[in-house]
């Protein structure tokens, strides 16, 4: 058995979950764009291409993505209890969720679409490549690798298009009503399910590839950096830093700090396989927070970890040992754009002992 047919198996399992921000299904709202007229595919779908000869670039390429999915499937399983539990606390960025992200072959680029293509198995339909655990998808049985074949009757688009043309028909079904009926194709064979709606915080979860140890806040996006992965010790602290952030973005900090365009710019980059990472020399252009917001984003952090059963008491020495790894001299770390240290452990201290004594009362976890 050749080294390629070895790792076939192996990376079907673990189809690519990396690509830009539009593939994000988890919102109904979240992709856009407008059917084409005229007719549309059955569910079948279009013949099958046949794949392209194996090259070793392919493979290459292939190894690539399926690196980056492992460390992206990784970070949806921290966030999820994040986003979901949190929606009360989200107030203008709850939204109707469907738990899930989708992609086709035409999600990656150039040699990264054939690799998709002839070495992961992904073609002209959209599959599932995550399901938001503790989500109306999850719930509803849908797994990683399906195919989504019609939403409500209607037959879903294949093709570089798929993404917003799906988008384009979840959104007023979902909008209508509390639950999406869904047709797949699992194993060859096709089924039926009803996915509920899920509230929850509908901000993007994003993987930075790039080895800096930082994690980003654009308002609507929560990007968290291969470097940074790296670093953490396990996924309570990987939830520390989705929380942080996922904080800033709750309370607007991006936006009053003019930094919105800014480190949207660097998400946006980041998101691409190849990303250009001389845009991170330096600090990137991103403004250090101020030491009063940065306290407010810890502070209300730990209400989101608590109520979302992360464990709390480690917080502060979590930020303190980033601090000392990466001080804020690594000019694009994220100590350097959050210098405060000293004032952020404090607020967080004051916020554990709230919340030990909400719990202790057997009060609601409202910061």
């Amino acid at each position: 058995m050749n080294r390629i047919q070895r790792l076939r198996p192996y990376l079907r399992i673990r189809q690519a979950a990396l690509g830009t921000a539009a593939a994000i299904l988890l919102s109904a709202c979240a992709t856009q764009g407008t059917v084409q007229p005229g007719a549309q595919p059955g569910p079948q779908g279009p013949a099958t291409e046949a794949p392209a000869p194996v090259t070793p670039e392919m493979t290459s390429a292939a190894e690539t993505l399926t690196r980056m999915a492992a460390l992206q499937e990784r970070l949806y399983k921290v966030a999820a209890p994040l986003l979901i539990d949190n929606a009360e606390l989200c107030t203008r960025h709850a939204r109707n969720l469907l738990g899930f992200t989708a992609k086709n072959r035409h999600t990656y680029p150039g040699s990264y679409n054939e690799a998709a293509h002839a070495v992961l198995g992904m073609g002209e339909r959209l599959q599932v490549t995550n399901v938001l655990v503790g989500s109306g998808a999850a719930k509803a049985g849908l797994r990683q690798g399906d195919e989504l074949v019609a939403a409500a009757g209607t037959p879903l688009p294949p093709g570089p298009a798929a993404l917003s043309q799906a988008g384009a028909i979840f959104g007023p079904i979902v909008k209508k009503q509390a639950s999406l009926p869904l047709t797949i194709e699992r194993k060859g064979r096709s089924r039926e399910l009803t996915v509920p709606v899920t509230r929850a915080c509908a901000f993007g979860i994003e993987l930075g590839n790039a080895d800096n140890v930082n994690a980003y806040a654009d308002g609507q996006r929560v990007m968290v950096t291969r470097g940074m992965m790296g670093f953490v010790q396990d996924d309570d602290e990987l939830a520390f830093v989705v929380a942080h952030t996922m904080a800033h973005n709750m309370l607007g900090h991006a936006a009053s700090q003019r930094n919105a365009a800014t480190i949207g710019g660097i998400i946006e980059n980041l998101t691409n396989i190849s990303p250009d990472t001389s845009m991170l020399i330096g600090s990137g252009g991103i403004k250090a927070m101020p030491a009063t917001l940065d306290a407010a984003a810890e502070r209300l952090a730990v209400y989101l970890l608590a109520r979302a059963g992360y464990r709390v008491d480690n917080v502060g020495a979590f930020w303190k040992r980033f601090a000392a790894t990466y001080p804020a001299t690594v000019l694009n770390s994220h100590t350097a754009s959050h210098p405060s240290l000293a004032l952020r452990v404090a607020s967080i201290d004051k916020a554990v002992a709230e919340v030990k004594a909400r719990k202790s009362a057997d009060k609601p976890l409202l910061p």
